[in-house]
């Protein structure tokens, strides 16, 4: 399983909107080669549902992850934040031994 955090769900309502998006584009959440540490993190909203995917939800807010992806997501939270340090979307993994700097990054 996936989850969001309430201020994630409210930055990617907020995103959604202001986008005009409807409510049938979800979060889309994958993982892919790259970074400073091996892998990265994708999120985008998607509006089609491929053979693959597994559906989570989560607070009203529904995920799409690829099987291949799932297999380093599952567990994690996706969080927002707009503190000093930087302001977006993080991922807490409990599956990345190592992550960069930045957290966008990450190997297990």
């Amino acid at each position: 399983m996936i989850s969001v955090t309430d201020k994630a769900k409210e930055k990617i309502n907020e995103l959604r909107t202001t986008d005009g998006l409807s409510e049938n584009h979800h979060i889309r959440v994958a993982v892919k080669g790259g970074g400073c540490s091996g892998l990265m993190y994708d999120l985008v909203f998607d509006g089609s549902l491929q053979p693959s995917d597994e559906v989570f939800e989560d607070k009203g807010v529904k995920i799409l992850v690829d099987k291949k992806s799932l297999l380093y997501l599952l567990g994690t939270v996706l969080d927002f934040t707009d503190g000093l340090n930087g302001k977006g979307f993080q991922f807490v993994n409990p599956n990345a031994s190592r992550t960069c700097g930045c957290g966008e990054s990450f190997s297990v």
